[in-house]
């Protein structure tokens, strides 16, 4: 028995010695795994390049006429006052010439006038003459001022009228577009060229309505065009306050085009080679 006992008494002194090994050893508590860094949300968007507001000017006509000399081309650089095009206007010299007669005319009516109210006047005082005489006197002489006024009124309007056949560049600037040309017969209101400052553009983002609350005045965003290896850094600096209609056909066919835009327009802060009118993609950060 004794043979057995000292074996038994050891194994139970190294299952103690083990257990108690053990219990004194400190719990390690499972790792908890790091968090994750916010994730920076990026808006994508289409949009184009398009001038400042008064930087694009449509050129049209006041009155209608035949071109009778159009005197830019499309890239011509025009300054502000610079010709661009006159219409045919002999009609209007002429009524000009008839309108300057005709107050000649009137004036000459005046000093005849003039002299017979005087002889009326001097008969009147001399009991020669009658008082119906003066008046018819001091009745034509009215007569006769008016027509000079009407002459000189009906001058002032034609000549007012020929001024408008001379049309002139609005603002300095490059002439993008020419929609008429020599020796065509044009209406009041007809478009003649577009006229647009190149230096004075941004770009026009169309941002989906639900990431409008995205978008803060002073936000960086990055510009993109097809073509370009390059992009080019923009400030955003309108977000308006009304959404609309897309305009831009979505060149992603996955994109519904019914949806409303927020329309973001933002400034570059550095030079690009982009083109008036040019489709863009636009990454706001």
């Amino acid at each position: 028995m004794k043979r057995f006992i000292a074996p038994l008494i050891g194994l139970v002194l190294i299952i103690i010695t083990v257990a108690e090994v053990r219990a004194n050893r400190p719990s390690s508590s499972p790792a908890q795994p790091a968090a994750a860094p916010a994730k920076e949300h990026h808006v994508v968007a289409e949009g184009r390049v398009v001038a400042y507001p008064g930087a694009e000017v449509t050129v049209g006509s006041d009155v209608a006429g035949t071109i009778e000399r159009l005197a830019v081309n499309e890239q011509d650089q025009v300054k502000k006052g610079q010709i661009i095009a006159t219409l045919r206007a002999d009609d209007l010299r002429a009524a000009i010439a008839a309108a300057r007669a005709r107050e000649d005319e009137a004036a000459a009516d005046i000093r005849l006038c003039e002299l017979e109210r005087e002889r009326a006047q001097r008969l009147y005082r001399d009991n020669v003459g009658s008082k119906q005489t003066l008046e018819k006197t001091d009745r034509d002489l009215e007569s006769a001022r008016a027509r000079r006024a009407s002459a000189a009124a009906e001058q002032r309007r034609i000549e007012a009228l020929l001024a408008k056949t001379v049309i002139t560049a609005p603002i300095d600037g490059v002439v993008i577009a020419r929609m008429r040309q020599q020796g065509e017969t044009i209406n009041a209101g007809d478009s003649l060229v577009t006229v647009a400052d190149l230096h004075r553009t941004r770009v026009e983002a169309e941002v989906d309505e639900f990431d409008a609350a995205r978008m803060r005045n002073g936000g960086e965003a990055s510009v993109s065009a097809e073509g370009y290896d390059a992009s080019w850094r923009g400030v955003i600096e309108e977000v308006p306050g009304n959404v609309v209609s897309r305009r831009l056909k979505p060149q992603d066919p996955a994109k519904p085009i019914d949806t409303r835009v927020l329309l973001v327009k933002i400034a570059m802060t550095e030079g690009t080679p982009l083109k008036l009118g040019q489709r863009v993609e636009v990454e706001f950060r």
